[in-house]
């Protein structure tokens, strides 16, 4: 065969070398390390109430090695995996009335770590092994089915932040995981990427949301505080539709409905269909830790299913064939892909990933307050004694004008409607779908006459 065939073309593969060696400050989350002590000054869910029997579990967060119970009382505990006295696993332990008993030589500890008895030694000894030996131990919260942790220095303990998604009394919050078998920033990348929806969920594989996901949009991000929001704008037909993905920092995110909206019909203020945080297990794996919300302001009681967080998280169900995730693959297989932890040196960043930087900015920054010895900026609550929060979705009947670039037009109904919401984060939830709605349909009759 004639080499000159293959000459004339631009074949790179092996001029092309990439690096291996992963931004660390960014993407290592175990003790000690830069990311992992900035994360552990913050509340992360790490467990869904319902998983949790009379038995306790063995799981990992943040790289540790831990295990919850509960015991007879009903209090939570979250403690390190090995007895303090032979290394045995707690996991084999056994729940009691207060705390939880090694199987290996009874050694009984309650749910903060004290030590309670050590069976079978001189009763001064026993003493001094109380007063000596503690077992490490994490504070709970549970809230509506989702079980948290502070895993951080408990003389810097926050208080327990409560946004305004987690007490809608109108919505039916269902909690679920979602386990990706990669790096946790790779997972949390994605909401500050509206432009993958418009292929990942639609453009690609099969449509998994919706027609009106395929339109490309005009995209804006914002930064306010602890926020970072990326507003996709759409034109679908005579409507407009401004859908607004979220994070609030570290890893706490929320996105407009998956199915309740297509774009083709007038839709005021609606709310995120999760509500959601991304957990690092280790290095290299993560969970998604979430409520699905369904109800008239997220997505529809139809998609409450056992499939429908599973959709409403990354448009396809999680246990699928190779070829079936080929053929449609959904965020697992887009974030799996880059390997278990992606090297950002290999990338090559464009306009559209403006939220993506901006993210991996204020990370950074954070991070290295933290490291020097400063308290990492945290989202505060407003005066309705809430955390405001802004994902959501948001359709209106503003006809074309004719313009052929419209995106001038789309960028500042973005902003208009961001400025909106940020003048109603001071009221309570009532008065404030009030206000937000009555700005939205003025702004809505403005831009139509």
């Amino acid at each position: 065969m004639d080499s000159d065939l293959f000459s004339q073309g631009t074949y790179a593969g092996y001029e092309t070398r990439l690096s291996e060696h992963p931004d660390e400050e960014l993407t290592l989350v175990g003790p000690e390390t830069p990311c992992g002590e900035y994360l552990r000054r913050f509340w992360h869910p790490v467990f869904l109430d319902k998983e949790l029997g009379d038995l306790p579990v063995a799981l990992k967060v943040l790289g540790e090695e831990l295990v919850l119970f509960r015991d007879l009382s009903g209090k939570l505990g979250l403690v390190h995996k090995r007895c303090p006295h032979r290394l045995s696993s707690l996991e084999y332990g056994k729940c009691e009335e207060h705390g939880i008993r090694c199987c290996y030589h009874g050694w009984h500890f309650d749910t903060d770590g004290t030590l309670l008895d050590v069976p079978g030694q001189p009763e001064h000894l026993r003493e001094r092994l109380k007063s000596r030996i503690k077992l490490g131990a994490y504070p709970l919260v549970e809230y509506k089915g989702l079980i948290f942790a502070y895993m951080g220095p408990i003389r810097e303990i926050p208080e327990f932040p409560i946004f305004d998604a987690m007490e809608f009394d109108n919505m039916e919050m269902v909690t679920y995981k979602a386990p990706f078998r990669c790096n946790w920033l790779q997972v949390l990348d994605a909401i500050l990427d509206p432009l993958h929806t418009s292929f990942l969920h639609s453009n690609v594989g099969r449509v998994q949301f919706s027609e009106g996901f395929g339109e490309v949009g005009q995209m804006d991000f914002f930064e306010k505080d602890t926020w970072l929001l990326g507003v996709n704008t759409r034109r679908v037909g005579e409507n407009i539709w401004l859908r607004v993905n979220e994070l609030v920092l570290p890893n706490f995110t929320q996105a407009g409905s998956a199915f309740a909206s297509d774009g083709t019909q007038r839709r005021l203020y609606g709310r995120s269909s999760f509500t959601r945080w991304v957990v690092p297990v280790d290095d290299k794996n993560t969970l998604a830790i979430a409520w699905a919300n369904f109800g008239e302001r997220g997505d529809p009681q139809e998609w409450n299913t056992p499939e429908g967080p599973e959709l409403i998280e990354q448009g396809e169900v999680f246990d699928r064939t190779y070829e079936e995730r080929q053929r449609s693959p959904g965020d697992a297989e887009a974030t799996e892909g880059m390997g278990r932890i992606t090297v950002h040196k290999n990338e090559n960043l464009v306009n559209s990933d403006r939220g993506i930087t901006l993210m991996r900015k204020r990370l950074r920054e954070q991070i290295r307050a933290v490291q020097k010895g400063e308290t990492p900026a945290r989202a505060s609550v407003a005066n309705s004694s809430l955390i405001p929060t802004y994902g959501g979705d948001t359709v209106l009947r503003i006809p074309r004008k004719g313009d052929s670039d419209e995106s001038q037009t789309l960028s500042k109904l973005a902003h208009a409607f961001m400025n909106i919401q940020y003048q109603a984060d001071a009221l309570d939830e009532d008065e404030r779908v009030r206000f937000v709605c009555e700005k939205l349909t003025e702004l809505e009759a403005k831009a139509s006459g």
